[in-house]
């Protein structure tokens, strides 16, 4: 006869919202976790993605995903001339928020190198990549956006050709994949009326020069487009992404590019640490104290309910006493419905995670690894939990059940 199943059926219901209880709160620890893990990999998520081996970055910054980022596009030529470099393409990102059918649409866009790079590497849930140059892109479902959805961005219409799965940014933003050339053209767009001034900005700062007043032709010029001004340079990119061939030292081509004024040059695991340690760390830290605080009030709250299910059996647990029965008999007692309130509520926890945590606005990720951890932790937990139990219980005077 099993004193604790038998104690459990007597108050069955008590005991099971009991473990509903606990099964929620260790529903949050495990929440906890999943989202940091989650945290992780979309701040990784491009990095690990894009398969450089090389990052270069303007000089004596960190990244671009760490700060502001500006280098020319001719350095992707200058890089292509590198001994050793198989590939280099310029990395192109941010992010826009625009209103479409009357919500907030925010995506963040990524410039993909057509046509060398049309986004086959992408994971693909319906429809295509890139096929054509221009005016096409590839979302993410998150998004809410939908395959043939035309979207005005700046002062072109963009169709959706394909949607993607779980390609979110560090800031939990979906992503949108265009062509590089679009990608800038939706950066660099400005309105008309703002283009007019600029243009007769330079006009008048020509003619206010002596070689306005000499060459007066060259006004035309200066109030046509920045691309037909040899003096004004061409758009800038955040980064440029390195492929070494096979065979070549990365190390020894990192630190020849690395030499240039203008740059600076991270290596693939250099540039995951600047995320992890920059963007990630202030998160990881909030969210690992808040999953410490929800497993001591677990504990504590375990405690008080096993300490409480013991005082309603101190009649009990004086009639066994005296009866005979020893100390392990008593103490076996508590500790089983410890554990089967530990074990219980960690099945509930899982269980019901595993239907709510889809419908989290940030990707929850579950590890096995974190459920093992999660685990031990709920048994070391029922272990301590039970101990208070255990104490009054031991503490109970057989005489008690005559009085």
């Amino acid at each position: 006869m099993n004193l604790a199943i038998r104690d459990i059926r007597h108050n069955f219901g008590r005991f099971l919202l009991t473990a509903l209880g606990i099964g929620l709160l260790l529903m949050l620890v495990m929440g906890m976790g999943g989202i940091y893990r989650g945290l992780v990999q979309e701040a990784t998520l491009l990095v690990d993605r894009s398969g450089a081996d090389l990052w270069v970055v303007q000089k004596g910054t960190r990244g671009p995903f760490a700060e502001i980022s500006r280098i020319p596009r001719n350095v992707e030529d200058r890089i292509l001339a590198v001994p050793g470099v198989v590939r280099a393409d310029a990395f192109v990102s941010h992010t826009i928020q625009r209103e479409y059918r009357g919500r907030p649409l925010r995506l963040t866009v990524q410039g993909l190198a057509w046509p060398a790079d049309r986004g086959e590497w992408l994971p693909l849930v319906a429809g295509r990549p890139l096929g054509q140059a221009h005016y096409e892109l590839v979302a993410d479902r998150s998004s809410g956006l939908r395959l043939g959805d035309r979207i005005p961005l700046g002062k072109n219409v963009y169709t959706v050709v394909g949607l993607t799965s779980d390609m979110n940014s560090s800031s939990g933003d979906a992503m949108a994949f265009l062509t590089r050339a679009d990608a800038q053209a939706v950066q660099f767009d400005l309105p008309g009326e703002a283009i007019r001034i600029e243009r007769s900005a330079r006009i008048g700062r020509l003619n206010s020069t002596d070689l306005g007043m000499v060459n007066p032709q060259m006004a035309e010029r200066a109030g046509g487009t920045s691309s037909g001004i040899p003096a004004l340079g061409a758009s800038m990119v955040s980064a440029v992404l390195v492929n070494v061939a096979p065979g070549y030292d990365q190390a020894a081509i990192a630190e020849k590019i690395a030499a240039w004024p203008d740059v600076s040059v991270y290596t693939h695991a250099a540039q995951r640490e600047l995320l992890l340690r920059g963007m990630v760390d202030k998160a990881r830290r909030q969210l690992g104290l808040f999953r410490i605080l929800l497993i001591i009030v677990s504990a504590v709250i375990m405690a008080l309910i096993l300490y409480t299910l013991t005082l309603d059996k101190i009649h009990d647990i004086a009639m066994l006493k005296l009866m005979g029965a020893r100390n392990r008999v008593i103490l076996g007692l508590i500790m089983e419905q410890a554990l089967l309130l530990g074990a219980l509520g960690f099945g509930i926890a899982y269980l019901v995670g595993q239907r709510l945590f889809p419908y989290f606005p940030r990707r929850v990720v579950i590890m096995p690894d974190d459920l093992v951890q999660l685990a031990v932790v709920v048994l070391v937990i029922s272990v301590l939990a039970s101990l208070l139990g255990i104490a009054k219980a031991l503490r109970v005077d057989p005489g008690e059940v005559l009085s």
